[in-house]
C-alpha cells in the first residue's frame, strides 16, 4: 500500500500553508491602507473576492458590481409627468444614482418648474483618502468607491453646505459649491439625517467598541445600533445603544422579536431613523425622539434626558422606515410592508396618541400605483396634506395632493433612459429658506 504522507504531498502541504499565511498578510496590509506591493495587492483582492462577487452577479444579474443595479420596474414610463399643475415654493432635494455619469449626485430641484437649479456632486475619491479610521472602515475604497457611493439623505444647511453619508461609512460636509469641509469616521454612520430645535444632527450609527451590555458578550460582527446627536461642526455629542435604551428600560426580556433576532443574527435593530421632537406637545417634549427600527417593527418614543421609552409603538407595520410627527398628536410611519401575508403594497400608516389608533392614508391610491418597495422608502406630508412618497428599490418618487390626486411621478432615468437609484430624498418647505438657496443659486460663483 502506498503512503498518502510522502515527501512531494507535504512539501505541497508546506507550502500552501505558506502561501495562505503570505496571502492573508497581503489581504490585512491591503485593507489596513498599505501602500507597498500594489499589483500584487490587485491580483491578491481579486482572487479574494471572487465567491462574493459571484453570489453578487447572481443576485443582481449582471456582471458589472461596479455600480448599484440598472432598474427596470419603470422603465416603460416618462422620465417625469406632471398630471395636475400645482405651483409650489418648495425644493425638492433629490440624492440620486445617474448610471450615464457611472456615479450618484444631488440634484435641487424647482418645484415651480422642476427645474435643477443646483446639483452637488462631490470628489469622492479625494474624500475616502482622508478617512484614517481603517480600523472601522477597512474597505472604504472599495466599498465607497466613486462608482458605488450614494448620498443617503442629504441635509441642506442654512449657508447652502450639504451634509450626508454614504450607506454605512462616514458621516461628511461640503459647500455650497461641493468642496468637503469635513469628515467625522469616529463611527459607522447610516441611513437619515433630521435637524433638531438646538440645530444638532441626529443620524443612526454604530458603537465601536460596543455598549456596556454588549461589550463582553457579542459575537463577532455584532451591530450595536447607536442614536448619535452631531454637531454641523462634526462633533460627535451624545452617543447612546439603542440595545442598552431597551434593557435599561426593561423592554429587552418581554420582546419575543428582539430575543429571537439576538439569537440568531447579528442585526437585530436596524435602525433606521430617528425624528426629533422640535416642539412640545401633550404627548411628547422638545427634545424627545422617535426611533424606527426595521428588524423590531416597532417605533420607540424616548426621552434622552432622562433614558426613558416613553412610548414602545407596534401595530399593523412590518420592517418599517421614516416615521415622521406630523401634527400634535399623530405620526406618520412609512410601512414596508414586509410581513408574511398582504405584502404586496407598501403603505402610509398613522397613529393617533389621543386615540390610540392606527389608520391609513392615500392606501387605495398607493395600490392603484403599484407602490411597493422591499426596503428603504420613506414619505413626507407637505404643509397643505400632499403626500410624497419615494419608492426607493425601484427609483420613483409620486406626489398625491391632499384629495389624494397623482400631482406628479418621477424616474429616475439618466439621459440613455436607464433607471438608478434613489437614496432618501427630501422635500423642504420654509420660505426663508427656499428664497435664500435661489439667492445663492442665482449668485453662485462655483469653479467646480
Amino acid at each position: 500500500m502506498k503512503k498518502l504522507f510522502t515527501y512531494p504531498v507535504f512539501l505541497i502541504l508546506f507550502l500552501s500553508f505558506i502561501g495562505s499565511i503570505f496571502f492573508g498578510s497581503l489581504i490585512r496590509h491591503h485593507y489596513m491602507g498599505g501602500e507597498r506591493f500594489k499589483s500584487i495587492q490587485k491580483i491578491a483582492i481579486f482572487f479574494a473576492e471572487i465567491p462574493m462577487n459571484a453570489r453578487d452577479m447572481l443576485e443582481h444579474k449582471t456582471f458589472n458590481l461596479n455600480s448599484p443595479p440598472k432598474l427596470k420596474k419603470h422603465k416603460d414610463k416618462k422620465k417625469f409627468n406632471q398630471f395636475i399643475k400645482n405651483e409650489r415654493n418648495a425644493l425638492l432635494v433629490l440624492p440620486r444614482y445617474d448610471h450615464s455619469q457611472n456615479r450618484s449626485l444631488v440634484d435641487v430641484i424647482d418645484m415651480n418648474n422642476f427645474e435643477v437649479i443646483h446639483t452637488y456632486k462631490h470628489d469622492i475619491s479625494y474624500m475616502n483618502d482622508r478617512v484614517e479610521n481603517i480600523k472601522e472602515f477597512p474597505k472604504i475604497k472599495i466599498d465607497s468607491a466613486p462608482a458605488r457611493f450614494k448620498y443617503w439623505h442629504p441635509l441642506i444647511l442654512d449657508d447652502g453646505s450639504l451634509v450626508s453619508l454614504g450607506g454605512n461609512a462616514p458621516i461628511f460636509k461640503i459647500d455650497f459649491c461641493s468642496n468637503l469641509k469635513w469628515l467625522n469616521d469616529e463611527e459607522i454612520f447610516h441611513h437619515s439625517l433630521n435637524i433638531d430645535h438646538e440645530n444638532n444632527i441626529w443620524v443612526a450609527g454604530k458603537k465601536n467598541p460596543k455598549s456596556k451590555y454588549l461589550n463582553e458578550y457579542a459575537i463577532k460582527g455584532f451591530s450595536d445600533d447607536s442614536i448619535i446627536k452631531i454637531n454641523t461642526n462634526g462633533k460627535i455629542l451624545y452617543n447612546k445603544s439603542v440595545i442598552e435604551i431597551l434593557i435599561d428600560n426593561k423592554i429587552f426580556p418581554h420582546n419575543f422579536a428582539f430575543t429571537t433576532k439576538l439569537l440568531n443574527e447579528d442585526d437585530p435593530i436596524h435602525l433606521n431613523d430617528i425624528e426629533p421632537a422640535i416642539n412640545n406637545s401633550k404627548y411628547w417634549n422638545q427634545g424627545d425622539v422617535f426611533l424606527s427600527p426595521r428588524h423590531l417593527s416597532s417605533i420607540i418614543h424616548y426621552r434622552p434626558s432622562n433614558n426613558k421609552v416613553i412610548n414602545y409603538i407596534i401595530g399593523p407595520f412590518s420592517n418599517q422606515h421614516d416615521v415622521d410627527i406630523i401634527s400634535d398628536k399623530e405620526i406618520s410611519i412609512f410601512n414596508n410592508n414586509s410581513s408574511f401575508v398582504d405584502n404586496k403594497f407598501s403603505e402610509i400608516v398613522i397613529y393617533n396618541f389621543e386615540t390610540g389608533k392606527f389608520s391609513k392614508l392615500f392606501n387605495n391610491q398607493l395600490q392603484k400605483n403599484n407602490f411597493k418597495t422591499h426596503s428603504q422608502g420613506l414619505s413626507h406630508i407637505l404643509n397643505d396634506g400632499a403626500l410624497m412618497v419615494e419608492e426607493q428599490n425601484h427609483g420613483r418618487i409620486i406626489l398625491f395632493n391632499s384629495k389624494g390626486e397623482k400631482e406628479w411621478e418621477l424616474v429616475n432615468k439618466d439621459k440613455n433612459e436607464n433607471i438608478g437609484l434613489i437614496s432618501w430624498s427630501r422635500i423642504i418647505e420654509n420660505s426663508i429658506f427656499v428664497d435664500k438657496f435661489k439667492s445663492l443659486v442665482k449668485n453662485k460663483k462655483c469653479t467646480n
